[in-house]
């Protein structure tokens, strides 16, 4: 969401991609996640993380809105590409899930940015953006099959991982009570995925 995929992203900040808008637009850009070629899909995946979250500075709440909100965008859009693209009924299941919750979690974080005027702003180092962007464009033009499924739920398991750890961070830099809160609702669905993506990941065969 947050190293390469959630700085993806992905993902979201675990509850709560939040942008200042006050209306949700169901675009291309709720459409962005997932990184992946035939050959170096399953390396790009997990090489996209959704920000790097050391030697970094402390978010402010800015930076914490416009990270959860390119977060979920990614995921929910990457969990529409695999609700129809991937070939393992897990795999669909798991995309529209990531869709609609994710995208629920945004509608959130808006919510909350617009209530407590907060203009999302990312941060310098913050590519969750234009990765999300980038990863969307590769999984919509790699090729179907058992190592596409790999590869997405590979990079899921990254990225989850990865919002985690960046919402924990951006849950000691905020003292906005209702930030905190909406990091804590968050965390749980967050963690849920990650379980999820695990399990998955455990019976889909090896990409060859």
């Amino acid at each position: 969401m947050l190293s390469n995929r959630f700085t993806r992203v992905a993902l979201v900040g675990g509850a709560i991609a939040m942008a200042a808008c006050a209306k949700e637009k169901t675009t291309t850009s709720d459409s962005a996640a997932g990184a992946m070629t035939s050959t170096d899909t399953s390396a790009s995946m997990n090489n996209t993380s959704a920000n790097n979250t050391s030697s970094t500075p402390a978010m402010t709440d800015a930076n914490i809105v416009a990270f959860l909100d390119a977060a979920n965008v990614a995921d929910s859009a990457g969990g529409k590409v695999a609700s129809t693209k991937g070939t393992s009924k897990d795999v669909q299941a798991f995309g529209k899930m990531m869709m609609g919750e994710h995208h629920a979690l945004r509608v959130q974080g808006q919510a909350l940015a617009k209530k407590d005027s907060i203009a999302p702003q990312p941060a310098a180092n913050d590519t969750t953006k234009a990765h999300g962007e980038h990863e969307l464009a590769q999984l919509n033009s790699t090729p179907k099959g058992a190592a596409w499924d790999k590869a997405y739920i590979d990079g899921e398991v990254t990225t989850h991982q990865e919002v985690l750890d960046k919402l924990n961070a951006a849950h000691d830099a905020t003292q906005n009570a209702d930030l905190k809160n909406l990091l804590e609702k968050g965390k749980p669905v967050i963690q849920k995925h990650l379980d999820r993506a695990k399990e998955i990941q455990g019976k889909l065969q090896p990409a060859t």
